[in-house]
């Protein structure tokens, strides 16, 4: 058994937005808790697809929860944490 790299810190707004996320898309929770735990062993895996994002986003990265959906963060290296932001389609976590 591996030892995860990063820490996942949840904050307000993710917790929030997953619930409901995972609410409407029940048959998705497998692959979300797997894409999770892939992001706290290496959030560099090629499955994940992490990207930088631009624009008013300049300062968060991006995984790919599937092709339709995404997951914003913040990736902080050298704290070893990973602040999870946002869940949902690419509109809706590219607003605002």
């Amino acid at each position: 058994m591996s030892v995860a790299k990063y820490t996942l810190v949840w904050t307000e707004t993710f917790a929030r937005t997953a619930r409901k996320f995972l609410r409407r898309h029940c048959g998705l929770a497998g692959l979300f808790e797997d894409v999770l735990k892939q992001l706290e062993d290496d959030p560099h895996l090629p499955r994940l697809r992490l990207h930088r994002l631009k624009g008013k986003h300049r300062d968060k990265h991006a995984v790919s929860l599937t092709y339709s959906y995404r997951i914003v963060l913040i990736l902080r290296i050298e704290k070893g944490e990973i602040i999870l932001l946002d869940v949902g389609s690419h509109d809706d976590v590219y607003r605002g």
